[in-house]
């Protein structure tokens, strides 16, 4: 079996979930151990996936310093296993980019986190013979009749990103969305118009001005995270 493009750490562990507390933290038991908290970075609302009892995937923080000591990776949705680590999607387009597994990044010389133009700072920017290239990247956990949708909460964060894509591209500028969606459930990729009617119509409307939209399905396993294929736009 070939490794994935981005493998857990050793000493990951398995345990239950409980509940969550104060957005940044969650309650598990692990057996042989009782209760284990653990610190989870996603601030969306991980819609549909806290159900007590569900199977978790825990990694250890490196290093000694943070209170927490163990972080969420991964949820258990009814045998589905779900990325939830939103760190993910920017290590991925790195990761798959330097392997020549991401096609639309194939030409690219270059790769720079964290990249400001304007008054944006985007998520990542790529140079090579071809110019420039800014991608954001999103982490998608949500499902609905076989669509990964993003949002999963309204967010004015995520509108903000929208508009700014929109006005690069207006400008000339190449600039792409890679959304992550971290489960294998799904047929399609769309806004979630239920969730955030705002983000949809922001995002359309960044799709008509020529922002690029990569949405693809993550290969989650207990081993890590690998780049599977990409997903076609759900109709509007």
């Amino acid at each position: 079996m070939t490794a994935p493009l981005l493998p857990f750490p050793s000493g990951c562990l398995q345990a239950s979930f409980v509940r969550r507390v104060k957005r940044f933290s969650v309650e598990t038991r692990a057996p042989g151990l009782g209760t284990v908290w653990a610190h989870t970075n996603n601030s969306g609302s991980m819609l549909g996936l806290l159900r007590p009892g569900a199977a978790t995937l825990l990694s250890p923080a490196p290093g000694a310093a943070r209170k927490l000591k163990w972080t969420l990776e991964v949820m258990d949705f009814h045998g589905t296993r779900v990325g939830v680590n939103t760190l993910t999607p920017n290590r991925l387009l790195r990761a798959a980019h330097l392997a020549g597994r991401l096609e639309a990044t194939r030409g690219y010389t270059a790769f720079r986190p964290e990249a400001t133009i304007g008054e944006s700072r985007l998520d990542a920017r790529l140079d090579g013979p071809k110019g420039a290239l800014y991608v954001e990247a999103k982490n998608v956990t949500l499902v609905e009749d076989d669509v990964a949708v993003f949002p999963d909460a309204p967010t004015v964060r995520g509108q903000k990103h929208m508009r700014e894509l929109t006005a690069l591209a207006g400008r000339g500028v190449r600039v792409a969305l890679f959304c992550l969606v971290q489960r294998d459930d799904c047929a399609c990729f769309g806004p979630a118009d239920f969730v955030d009617p705002d983000y949809a119509a922001l995002f359309w409307q960044a799709v008509d001005a020529g922002v690029e939209i990569w949405p693809h399905r993550g290969v989650v396993t207990n081993q890590g995270i690998d780049l599977g294929p990409r997903l076609p736009l759900a109709p509007r």
